[in-house]
Order: C-alpha cells, then sequence, then structure tokens
C-alpha cells in the first residue's frame, strides 16, 4: 500500500506575470501568462508546442505537416531560424523555396496556427556551426559576445528576418506570438565544421553572460521583432534573464551526443522518475536548476524528447512509448507547457558553397529524427500516444493548470536502475486531481506491475486506487471529476476528452478500467459504453485510442492518419484502405474506405560493391499525395543519389530507409536512382607503409547488401 496525505495541501499562489510576457491582437484576444500557466483571453491555456523547422520540410508539404500536428493536438509551432540557410554568403539573402519564411508564415497564418520563432542568432539544431554561417568566423570581432561588430551583424540579420515576418505579429493579427533568444548560451556549443576532421575545435558558448541575451532582445524590438513574450533555454546552467522572458526546460532520454567521448551501452537517464519542478522548497532536482525561485516562473518546455535522430556512433530505434512516457513524467512533475524537439522530422536543404549543411556526427541529409511525424510526414505510434495525452490537456486545463504536484516520499531519491517501486506522484487541487503512473525507464525493462494500491488521504475523506498496469506503459487516473454535474470519484481509465454528453476514456496496457461514481464501481471492457445519469462514458483499448480523433467537434476512430483540411475531413493511406468509425447518436458508425493496393517492388541491379541502380517507372511518381521508396538494407550507411545529387542517407540501424521521389520526377525521367551502401567493416587499418606518401584503406568482412526495395504510393483519401 503507497499512502500520501493531501489534506493539508495549499492551493498555487497564482499571480500574473506582467506586461513584459502579454499581449493584444487588434480584435481584443490576448495572451498573458501567470507564474504557474499560459493564458488566452485571461483564462488558463495548456500550452503544446510542437517543433518544425520549415527549411527542412518541403513547401509542397508544409500544410499537410500542419494540420496533422493540429490533429495531434499541438497548438504552437516552434521553428528555428537557421542563419547560414538565409545569408550563406555574407549580404546576400535567401528566402526562395524551403527558406521562404513569409510564404511559411502566410500559410501558419491561414491554417490558425501560433508560431514560436527560435532566431538565434545561434541555434544548434545539429547545423552546420550550429546554424552559424562560415563567413563570421573570418571577422574581426567574437562570435557569440558582446562585439559591436558581431552584434552589427546580427542586426542586419534580424532586419532582414522582420522583413519577412513584419504583418504576421500577434500586435497585427497574425500568428506570431513568441520568439526565442539565443539558445542555450553559455552552455553548448557545436563542431566548428570549418576546420579539419581531426580537429576537436567547437564554435565558441559565450562569456558576455545577461548582458549578451539582453542586447539581443533590444536588437530585436528596435529592429521591430515584438511579440507578446520572449523565452530563453535554461537548461545546463544557460543564461536566462526571466525578468524579460520566459525560461524553457526539456529533457531527452536517448542521447547520442554523450557518445563524442565514451564507448559501450546508454546508461538509464533519470528522466523518468518524478520531480517537483514548480516548488520553491526544491531549489533544483535532476536536470532543473533554475537561477529563480521555482514558484515565480511556470514551469515550462520547449525541448522535451519527441524523438531522436541517430549519430554515427549510437544508431537504435526509438521505443515510441518513451516519447509519451516522459510527456507523463514532465506533466506530473508540475508542466503547464508540453514542448516537443522534434515533433516533425525532416531533410536539410543543401546550401550553395557547402553542400551538406550538418553537423558531422549525423546524417548529411536526413533529419527525420524519429519523431511522431516523421522526415515525409509518416505517422509513428508516438503520435497517437502522444495525442490521447494532448486532448487530455486541453480538455481539463482549467483544473489542472492550477493543480499542485506532490510526490511521495520514496521518489525524491529514486535511482533509474530502481525498477522496484512503483513510480507515480499526484496533482491536486483540494478534493480533485489527477494520479500520475509511469511504468517505463528508457535502457532497462520493467516489470509488469500486479494488484498495486495507493490511498489518497484527501479532506474530503480517502479515495484508494486498485489497480495493475503493463511494463513500458504509463497512465494518468483522475479523481474528484466533475463529467458535467456528475461527479466520478476516481477511474482505473485516462480521460481523453469529450463529444456532448459523452466522455472518452482509454485503458492503459495491463489495466482493468473500472469507474467509481458516489462509492459504486462499474467494471467495464476496452469497447465497452457506460452510461450513468445520463453521461456516457465510452473505454476505449489503448490500441484503439492511437486511432482517435476529435476534429470539427466530431469523434472519429481511424486505423490511418486523420485530419481536416477547413471543413473537409482527410485520410491518408499507405494501402488505400481504411475503416473509419464515427461516434454518432451515441454508437460507432464503421464504414470501410478507398480500395486496397500494395507496394511496387523496385528491381535494382548491382553496378559494384554495395552500390545499386534502377530505373523508376514514371507512371508510379503521379496520381498519388507521395511516393517513397522503403529500402531495406545493412551495411553502415546508406546514400541515394539521382544525377551525381545525394538526396538522402541513412545510418543503418535495422529500420526501413524511406526516401521520397516527389520532388526529383523530371530528374528521375532521363537519370537513374543510385544506392550507395558503405560497407559495415572489421579489422580495419591504414596502410602507410609505402615510402611514397601512399595511403590505403585495408579491411576485412565487407558487409553492404540492398535487400529489398518497394515503392510506396501515399493517397489522401477525401471524406
Amino acid at each position: 500500500m503507497y499512502t500520501l496525505d493531501l489534506r493539508s495541501v495549499a492551493p498555487k499562489a497564482i499571480r500574473p506575470l506582467g506586461g513584459k510576457f502579454s499581449g493584444t491582437a487588434p480584435d481584443g484576444q490576448s495572451i498573458s501568462f501567470t507564474n504557474y500557466y499560459m493564458q488566452q483571453n485571461g483564462k488558463p491555456y495548456f500550452a503544446i508546442s510542437g517543433e518544425m523547422h520549415f527549411c527542412r520540410v518541403s513547401p509542397d508539404q508544409w500544410e499537410d505537416a500542419i494540420l496533422k500536428m493540429q490533429a495531434g493536438g499541438i497548438n504552437l509551432l516552434s521553428t528555428y531560424v537557421f542563419w547560414i540557410v538565409h545569408e550563406e554568403q555574407e549580404g546576400t539573402f535567401r528566402f526562395d523555396g524551403c527558406r521562404d519564411l513569409r510564404r511559411f508564415l502566410a500559410l501558419c497564418q491561414r491554417l490558425g496556427m501560433p508560431v514560436i520563432m527560435r532566431i538565434g542568432p545561434f541555434c544548434h539544431g545539429e547545423f552546420r556551426n550550429g546554424g552559424l554561417p562560415d563567413w563570421l568566423y573570418g571577422k574581426p570581432y567574437e562570435v557569440r559576445e558582446n562585439d559591436p561588430g558581431f552584434l552589427q551583424a546580427v542586426r542586419r540579420f534580424f532586419r532582414a528576418l522582420h522583413e519577412q515576418m513584419n504583418g504576421f505579429y500577434f500586435s497585427q493579427g497574425g500568428c506570431i506570438v513568441g520568439t526565442q533568444i539565443e539558445n542555450e548560451y553559455q552552455h553548448s556549443s557545436a563542431p566548428w565544421e570549418i576546420t579539419t576532421g581531426i580537429s576537436s575545435e567547437w564554435v565558441n558558448g559565450g562569456r558576455s553572460g545577461e548582458g549578451y541575451m539582453l542586447a539581443l532582445k533590444n536588437i530585436m524590438l528596435e529592429e521591430g521583432i515584438r511579440t507578446p513574450f520572449y523565452t530563453t533555454t535554461a537548461w545546463g546552467g544557460a543564461i536566462t534573464p526571466v525578468e524579460e522572458a520566459l525560461p524553457l526546460w526539456g529533457g531527452y532520454s536517448y542521447q547520442p551526443w554523450i557518445f563524442y567521448d565514451r564507448t559501450g551501452e546508454h546508461p538509464a537517464t533519470p528522466e523518468y522518475i518524478y520531480r517537483d519542478n514548480h516548488n520553491d522548497a526544491v531549489p533544483k532536482t535532476y536536470n532543473f536548476e533554475p537561477a529563480y525561485p521555482p514558484e515565480s516562473r511556470p514551469y515550462a518546455c520547449c525541448e522535451m524528447m519527441g524523438g531522436m535522430m541517430c549519430s554515427y556512433n549510437y544508431r537504435f530505434q526509438m521505443d515510441m512509448r518513451a516519447i509519451d512516457a516522459l510527456a507523463n513524467t514532465k506533466l506530473g512533475s508540475g508542466c503547464n507547457w508540453l514542448g516537443y524537439y522534434m515533433y516533425k522530422g525532416g531533410t536539410n536543404p543543401t546550401g550553395l558553397h557547402t553542400p551538406y549543411l550538418n553537423e558531422s556526427q549525423v546524417s548529411k541529409r536526413s533529419y527525420d529524427y524519429q519523431a511522431a511525424l516523421g522526415e515525409f510526414g509518416q505517422v509513428r505510434e508516438s503520435y497517437g500516444r502522444l495525442k490521447a495525452l494532448h486532448l487530455f490537456c486541453q480538455t481539463f486545463a482549467p483544473l489542472l493548470t492550477e493543480t499542485k504536484t506532490v510526490l511521495p516520499e520514496h521518489m525524491h531519491a529514486l535511482a533509474p536502475e530502481d525498477t522496484a517501486p512503483l513510480r507515480w506522484c499526484v496533482r491536486v487541487k483540494g478534493d480533485s486531481g489527477f494520479l500520475f503512473i509511469n511504468n517505463f525507464q528508457d535502457h532497462l525493462t520493467m516489470p509488469d506491475r500486479r494488484d498495486e494500491n495507493v490511498s489518497l488521504q484527501l479532506p474530503g475523506g480517502e479515495t484508494r486506487f486498485r489497480f495493475s498496469i503493463a511494463g513500458g506503459e504509463n497512465a494518468v487516473l483522475p479523481f474528484g471529476l466533475m463529467l458535467d454535474d456528475l461527479r466520478l470519484d476516481w477511474a482505473t481509465a485516462q480521460p481523453i476528452a469529450r463529444a456532448g454528453s459523452s466522455w472518452f476514456f482509454l485503458a492503459p496496457d495491463g489495466m482493468e478500467p473500472v469507474y467509481c461514481f458516489g462509492g459504486r464501481e462499474y467494471r467495464v471492457q476496452p469497447g465497452q459504453v457506460l452510461t450513468v445519469d445520463e453521461v456516457t462514458l465510452i473505454t476505449l483499448s489503448r490500441r484503439e485510442s492511437l486511432g482517435f480523433y476529435l476534429l470539427g467537434g466530431r469523434v472519429y476512430l481511424c486505423d490511418h492518419p486523420l485530419y481536416m483540411d477547413g471543413q473537409t475531413l482527410k485520410c491518408e493511406t499507405e494501402d488505400g484502405c481504411a475503416t473509419l468509425r464515427t461516434w454518432e447518436g451515441g454508437s460507432w458508425q464503421s464504414r470501410t474506405i478507398g480500395s486496397p493496393h500494395k507496394p511496387l517492388p523496385v528491381a535494382f541491379r548491382q553496378v559494384g560493391v554495395g552500390r545499386y541502380a534502377a530505373q523508376i517507372p514514371q507512371d508510379s511518381l503521379t496520381g498519388c499525395k507521395q511516393t517513397l521508396l522503403r529500402v531495406q538494407y545493412t551495411g553502415d550507411v546508406g546514400h541515394a543519389f539521382i544525377g551525381g545529387q545525394m538526396i538522402s542517407d541513412n545510418f543503418a540501424n535495422n529500420a526501413a530507409w524511406d526516401i521520397r521521389l516527389d520532388d526529383h520526377r523530371a530528374a528521375l525521367a532521363d537519370e537513374l536512382l543510385v544506392i550507395y551502401i558503405t560497407p559495415r567493416k572489421k579489422h580495419v587499418t591504414v596502410d602507410v607503409s609505402s615510402a611514397m606518401a601512399g595511403r590505403m584503406e585495408r579491411a576485412e568482412g565487407l558487409v553492404a547488401e540492398l535487400e529489398s526495395a518497394e515503392l510506396i504510393r501515399v493517397e489522401e483519401i477525401v471524406l
């Protein structure tokens, strides 16, 4: 039995943050912040931001990505603006193609997606020099410092950005609601990619302190970049001028960067242990050491792991349960703004002078990031798992945002390797709140938990939960929750959303759904409909919940992605058909849409060691939403070329490698698609015995094989 006494928990002292954290649109709409949460028109608003880099997505896919983000519960889009992408050559700014910031903002505006601009000047994002142009480093000033020469170059860059952003600010009725100042200042840097591969030179991480950050904000204001709020990244001791900008946090449990200087297995991280991160009595916890009293600012995140890229030294396939388990942990720890990096993957653009604008330890082109939405909009399991949590946060925002985190005693010193105790905490306000449970741990296997008991001593009496939960699963369980006028005492099912008088819940794997009203327990099975006093409760299995959508005020279950384009419902399929269920009149109405088709195999012929070529049929590239070449291979690194230009690359990790062909229709009419797989090697040496400076790699056990390739015709069905 786990117990927690909540009878004397004081309510949160909530107060406004003032004019530097607020703004008003011409139509009277407002954005503001308290010390605990964001507000929209003076009411609690649960912010959920997802990172998408417009320059890493083909413009013809921008709209698709935004619509899918909205369907997934994202209500803020954050994007880096990489300086090197727009001013690779000093004085020559590019805003064409995937660099067309103004076109991107116009689309966000039309689709009603608010935007946070992360304009640097240093961004990182696995970009070359962290996004800083090469030419900066040949100048007689220090980069990322309070140096007049550097700040003048920054001013010119910000002025060019303002010309693109002007007209889209919130104060003008536009979509830009926030601006990030710099990134990880005095905490993080990036490899200096100009140097040779055997050097370990890095760009400057900064030494100018808060003065530099304030100088950047002043330049933004002077150049017209004015938004309701500004943000800074706060982790790792980064400089955070909290009187001028909102400090934002995050966390990653897959950390490829640690393999710069280590080998072996990835350690388990403390990211999946609940903390109390909005409590002045707890001034610091793991990965949270604010330079301000924690209760003076919201606990808000902009870089929770929404996926992770493979680096050359660390190849893995993301456990998709890791993503929503981390969101659950941050939420239970007091977070009132969930923010993901990355939520939407992409493809690095190429430069005019430097073709590959990436950091050297990651792929040259691909930035899929194993994100909820992949490089070409592929919908992953993490998308559905997060969507259910996002709908919960938004549905119950008025209560959730004002609840207070309380931890059981054993959580304060729990090590990530300790899988024995139940990992749980509570967010509570009076007799109402939520029990958070996490049974996931990265890089370890958590056991199934059976017959757990949690007793909460509330002002109105005891509430006791009895449940089991599968290893790797997480849950949010309600108590004292009002469903219209009906009080739910407690439930071992996770709330998702409501539609009319119908309330939708999910049963986490391994957990029997039970609802308690007025002391009476109702046991149900996933799929079963329960009606109590004219309130209808629908319980979904975890698998069913992945296909749950609340779009245009209507509820759908679909085994393929759904999204709304204006008033039009659309479905995306890779196999041509889908099963759609609609909740109508208190029951599910089911129908099959589309007609099935199979992938088209592609016959590649081997033309060298690890080198394969094929002619792509032109008719396969028309008549559908997009065409993906899906490749399975063994080797070290895969590279795809058309006409000698690399269009995609991939670090082998035993997962399928998708390559979008739509941008290359014209070239494929005349050119072969060539795949080169650099071999996996054993016993590698470099023979330098020659007296004439001859050098040659010698290796044994070369493995480089294209196993299969097929064309996936992605279709969009209008419903």
